[in-house]
């Protein structure tokens, strides 16, 4: 019951890597104006599917849910992403604003200068009035900050999972149920103000009282998806012979109903702001509907219409090339997702996905298979000594 992150697995992943930073290196020498944009997409995009790792993993703990102690090695190999999220993170930011002091083009419009003084031109009242949240100073604090309680709680999780490896008993499940719930008391609000600040900072005239939830759900989505497609891989691999079709009945219904809030809040942040026709507000959706139309259409069929049919039967959950499909799908569409809340506002209406933007993610793609694998093959799959271990291999629904 253990992994093994074999040869030809790693040469996949160092093949990935290699796509994308020649993809990278390329966006930049070409001076391609979507360069800085996507690599904020893929940054966040997977930072937010390894974050939606630690997170699921805490809502066990805190829940004492008992049928997911088999996924737990897995959401924890998710988890392991985040140091390295971080890093990617303050590079693009701090590699953006260094290229945006020498000429370059912001990825984020409110770091010019020029924008608070009453005195120049360029003089902006609505992002001035919001300096006391939009300054460089205390946005560098933040983004340290979430980092350091995402990352700093997902190493006590895994540190305290490795340990009860050892010791057995219910000391350590106990410590990790405490933590979990200061953790999701803190994810709560670093889950929205992180999404305001990554991403909808970047239209700084635009906000949304939907938008952390709004999110929080595509996040949450995606790393379901994701961990639903581990689950299969492994159980196709033969590592986890424990896994029933009522584990899988279970993980596909999270990403059935997941789905369906996720386009709860699509539409309502869509409808409300549309109907209300307040121009600072319906500008966001302006410029994507018109200059992104097959992509945000596809954003809507892709997240929505695809797992609604797919996965409503009771059978279509525990079949594993299904889920493992569906899953793919989604993971797709939320990378849709992400894009159409990253570039517009950066690149307004010249876009294109072309080469250099599909080996970036490759690239991205393949650090992730690389990071999650040799987490995995570092502790057996299955918890023996977890004190709800029995509850979970006896699952049935």
């Amino acid at each position: 019951m253990n992994y093994t992150f074999n040869q030809k697995n790693k040469t996949i992943a160092f093949v990935l890597i290699a796509i994308g930073l020649v993809s990278i290196a390329a966006s930049f020498l070409t001076h391609n104006h979507q360069a800085w944009s996507n690599l904020l997409h893929n940054t966040f995009y997977f930072m937010a599917i390894s974050l939606a790792g630690t997170f699921f993993l805490a809502v066990q703990y805190a829940a004492e849910v008992g049928w997911s102690v088999v996924l737990k090695r897995i959401l924890e190999a998710m988890g392991t992403f985040l140091p390295f999220a971080a890093i990617l993170m303050l590079v693009v930011f701090f590699g953006n604003l260094m290229a945006g002091h020498n000429g370059g083009h912001y990825i984020y419009h409110w770091l010019h200068h020029d924008l608070y003084d009453p005195a120049s031109a360029e003089y902006d009242k609505i992002i001035a009035g919001k300096s006391g949240y939009l300054n460089l100073p205390f946005f560098v604090i933040r983004m340290l900050a979430y980092f350091a309680i995402w990352i700093g709680f997902t190493r006590l999780f895994r540190k305290l999972s490795l340990k009860e490896d050892i010791e057995g008993g219910s000391a350590n499940y106990l410590k990790a149920r405490k933590y979990s719930a200061t953790f999701l008391v803190l994810f709560a609000v670093t889950s929205s103000t992180s999404a305001w600040d990554f991403i909808m900072s970047i239209d700084t005239h635009w906000y949304s009282t939907l938008f952390g939830w709004y999110t929080f759900a595509g996040m949450f989505i995606s790393g379901i998806a994701v961990m639903n497609f581990i689950l299969v891989y492994l159980v196709k691999k033969g590592n986890m012979p424990f896994i029933t079709e009522h584990h899988l009945h279970d993980a596909g219904k999270f990403m059935f109903a997941f789905s369906i809030f996720w386009t709860y809040l699509w539409f309502a942040q869509f409808m409300l702001i549309w109907y209300a026709n307040i121009p600072e507000e319906v500008t966001y959706f302006m410029i994507r509907f018109e200059h992104y139309r097959p992509l945000f259409i596809a954003n809507f069929l892709i997240n929505f219409i695809a797992p609604f049919l797919v996965l409503m039967t009771r059978d279509a959950k525990r079949k594993l090339n299904l889920l493992m499909t569906i899953s793919v799908v989604l993971f797709i569409g939320h990378w849709i997702d992400v894009f159409l809340m990253v570039t517009p506002g950066v690149v307004k209406e010249h876009w294109h996905i072309g080469w250099m933007e599909i080996g970036t993610t490759l690239g991205f793609l393949g650090l992730f298979m690389y990071v999650i694998q040799t987490s995995l093959a570092k502790a057996p799959l299955l918890r023996e000594k977890h004190p709800l271990l029995q509850e979970s291999l006896h699952h049935s629904i």
